[in-house]
């Protein structure tokens, strides 16, 4: 250093500034339900790049299944996916996270005091290291539309006993009991999941998962037999497979369906098919075996953000400003009362005045003792996509429940045979 030179040291945050940083955003909120959660956000960046005239974020949305299933899983192998980017944590990121492709989060969540207030982290943490952030909660109850229930004089199903008896009583009236849209295959997966659970409970999948145990247990065998007897009564449309969610949606808000099984994520299109009809929907949880049995409810919080492991430097550090720009809680609180998604972490709004069925969802999820996570995010990939091609078949009357869960044990097998030769 030259005596006399009057140099000034700039901050390192000050030289970093003067960079120019474009970031990649991949993210799945194309639906029609999920129109608020992209509008939310691409405010919130317009935003951040305002605030940070050096960075921009390249805002991409892509089709769920193409995004999840295909794009970002080839560019795992490569190392090269977005900086950041939508998935689901459990099953889905191990891999990911076992190959070092996601960003460990630990250090980031603790820095900005947020380590504390998740709710639920364990579908994210490994080694507890976390590598993915829950963005939003979910919860799958029984909507039901209660003035056709009264008109009709039936009660809302308590017990699967009571589910299959309305069933006549509703077809005979000219009413689908279930609008169901399986475009996608994984909406019927909801009832499946459910009858499973009522056989058994959710640790008899965890089981299998972990080797323990067999797809082709008689109380699955059960559980798969009921499913297909709501198909063979008539239960859902003719052409449940061709319908997307959201012609679903219509036929149940035009009163056309008696109940719709799915998740709060599909609040906001009650709105939009029938302005006022939210007043007439009623939130259960799914019919229980026995009378007096408690059921569990579906949902959890695996639907979160990652972070590409390659970024570095100033880069890194502008993409964890961004994501703690998403935490704050004035952007959480838009993500609860503008797109009805439940809260990921405590302290954050509960309820929301103007939508009484959002309000009775976090009613009953707090009501609610026990949980599970929807079995086909507990799923390898591989296995998840046999376990959705053979429900929907069971729709279409091409797979009988015993076919479904004999190739859901061989496609087991196969995966277990994969893992070990690896």
């Amino acid at each position: 250093m030259c005596s006399g030179c009057n140099f000034e040291l700039l901050p390192a945050r000050e030289k970093v500034a003067e960079e120019k940083i474009t970031l990649t955003f991949r993210h799945f909120w194309v639906g029609k339900h999920d129109e608020p959660v992209e509008r939310i956000i691409a405010d919130t960046i317009k935003k951040f790049e305002e605030k940070h005239p050096h960075i921009k974020i390249d805002f991409e949305g892509l089709d769920q299944t193409i995004h999840r299933e295909q794009k970002l899983k080839s560019e795992m192998v490569t190392g090269r996916p977005p900086d950041i980017f939508s998935l689901f944590g459990g099953a889905e990121i191990e891999p990911y996270v076992q190959t070092g492709r996601l960003l460990d989060l630990t250090g980031f969540l603790k820095d900005e005091d947020l380590y504390g207030r998740f709710k639920d982290l364990s579908l994210w943490t490994f080694d507890q290291k976390v590598y993915g952030i829950p963005f939003e909660g979910n919860a799958e109850p029984l909507f039901y539309n209660k003035e056709l229930f009264t008109k009709l004089r039936i009660s809302p199903p308590q017990t699967i006993s009571d589910l299959m008896s309305i069933i006549p009583v509703l077809t005979h009236h000219g009413i689908i009991p279930f609008a169901l849209g399986n475009k996608q295959e994984w909406p019927a997966a909801i009832y499946v999941h459910y009858f499973m659970d009522r056989q058994t409970g959710s640790g008899k999948f965890t089981q299998i998962i972990n080797g323990r145990a067999s797809f082709t247990n008689p109380e699955y065998l059960l559980a798969m037999k009921n499913f297909d007897r709501l198909v063979k009564m008539g239960a859902f449309p003719h052409n449940a497979n061709q319908l997307s969610s959201e012609e679903a949606v219509e036929l149940f808000t035009q009163g056309k369906a008696a109940m719709y099984l799915s998740g709060n994520w599909d609040i906001t299109l009650f709105q939009k098919a029938a302005p006022g009809f939210s007043t007439q929907i009623g939130v259960l949880s799914f019919p229980t075996l026995q009378e007096g049995d408690e059921g569990s409810l579906a949902g959890g919080y695996t639907v979160g953000l990652g972070l590409s492991s390659a970024l570095t430097g100033s880069k890194r550090e502008a993409a964890l400003e961004f994501i703690a720009e998403i935490y704050k809680p004035e952007v959480r609180a838009k993500i609860t009362e503008e797109a009805y998604r439940i809260p990921v972490m405590s302290g954050e709004v509960q309820k929301v005045e103007k939508d009484s069925v959002f309000n009775q969802v976090i009613a009953l999820t707090e009501a609610s003792k026990t949980k599970f996570v929807p079995y086909d995010n507990m799923l390898p990939p591989e296995i998840k996509q046999v376990f959705l091609h053979s429900i929907a078949g069971i729709v279409d009357q091409q797979v009988t429940p015993e076919e479904s869960l004999e190739r859901l044990e061989q496609s087991l097998n196969n995966y277990r045979k994969l893992i070990q030769n690896r």
